[in-house]
């Protein structure tokens, strides 16, 4: 028995050995700028360098995010509607994002007279930091991570959960009545969805044996969880994409920013940039459920490998680990796009219905076959 251990790990660490030298990595890159930093900065230097440089780094990933999602949302609307979409600024309407950005700057800042300032001017930051934090665990290529943290689930649970604050924050010191419903709604939407989107992601931990994203990544070398887990993980994917889609207030789950009941919703009163920094959390949020979901079911930046083909698993790791990142999480985004242009907008009792009665209870039970799976070892 001893024997066959052994040489079941000598295998695994070359099979290691192997992706690592044929798998693109940024880790050089990294190494490079930590070297740079030691050789020259004490280390409360070095730390604050560090921190800086990961601020800016999400700060242009932010803006970058939020102009080729923009766009693309008009493009797929196009598609879906059998029109063109942006064409005339730029090639293909590329920058008509960018004169949208610079006519939001350009529009004055309006702050109502009946409203709390304080928690009005600050609930659109509140919303923004949230999103910011969410970034720290995810791995966007091998080796290209700000934060491993061995609870980056929990994590992520629990971070994502606060942006419900400043969306009700910005409702009720709105002091409009259409804004604080849009709140009350968004609220009740956010903690309802949680709750299914959460037993999906547990769904992803009890087959991983770990909390850590680095090692949900790492186990899914020989295959993705969304093949690998059964019937079980794509019911759990499928509740996943449900919710995440209804935890960002997307359609058809947009009950937040009715504007045929509310006006604009919780956001009714903002304007300019204020304004525009819901708007634009709204698509990185997109962004960032689409990264986890990615992650947790289809391997993050892990190439697509078939078990032992390692003809097939070795061309694979040739193609560099950011694009299979962001090839998997588009694809995600633009399934969420894809639903806006599906289904029709459900009513809030509808909305709640759906968690409560029906994906609720499917992904309780649905832990219980994923908990089963992995104890009698029936995954790949």
């Amino acid at each position: 028995m001893t024997t066959i251990t052994c040489y079941l790990n000598l295998k695994q660490k070359t099979r290691n050995l192997k992706l690592k030298g044929a798998m693109f990595s940024l880790h050089g890159l990294t190494d490079g700028i930590q070297g740079f930093l030691n050789a020259n900065f004490s280390g409360t230097w070095v730390l604050i360098f560090e921190s800086l440089l990961v601020i800016l780094s999400a700060i242009t990933l932010f803006a970058l995010l939020g102009l080729v999602l923009v766009w693309m949302e008009r493009k797929v609307a196009a598609q879906m509607q059998i029109r063109l979409g942006p064409n005339r600024v730029g090639p293909m309407g590329i920058f008509q994002t960018s004169a949208d950005t610079l006519k939001l700057i350009l529009k004055e800042g309006l702050t109502p007279d009946g409203a709390d300032k304080l928690l009005f001017n600050i609930a659109p930051f509140i919303v923004m930091i949230v999103a910011m934090l969410l970034l720290a665990p995810i791995a966007f290529a091998k080796d290209f991570q700000v934060w491993d943290i061995n609870i980056g689930v929990l994590y992520v649970s629990a971070v994502s959960s606060l942006s419900v604050i400043g969306i009700l924050m910005a409702g009720w010191a709105s002091n409009n009545k259409y804004s604080l419903l849009g709140a009350m709604r968004s609220g009740a939407q956010i903690v309802s969805y949680e709750l299914s989107a959460g037993l999906s992601i547990i769904s992803i931990v009890v087959l991983t044996g770990s909390l850590q994203l680095g090692d949900i990544i790492a186990s899914q070398q020989n295959g993705w969880w969304l093949f690998k887990g059964h019937i079980p993980a794509i019911i759990a994917f499928v509740i996943f994409i449900i919710a995440a889609t209804a935890e960002t207030n997307r359609a058809p789950f947009d009950l937040a920013e009715a504007e045929s009941e509310l006006t604009a919703g919780f956001h009714t009163e903002y304007s300019g940039m204020k304004f525009a920094l819901f708007f634009l959390a709204e698509y990185i949020n997109i962004f960032i459920v689409c990264a986890i979901g990615a992650t947790l079911f289809l391997g993050g930046w892990m190439p697509f490998h078939i078990g032992a083909w390692q003809g097939f698993n070795h061309i694979m790791d040739y193609i560099p680990s950011s694009i299979w990142f962001f090839a998997k999480t588009f694809a995600l985004i633009f399934l969420i796009m894809w639903f806006r242009w599906t289904f029709p907008r459900l009513r809030v009792d509808q909305l709640l219905n759906l968690e409560w009665k029906y994906l609720l209870p499917i992904s309780l039970f649905n832990l219980i076959l994923v908990t089963v799976v992995a104890i009698m070892g029936w995954h790949f």
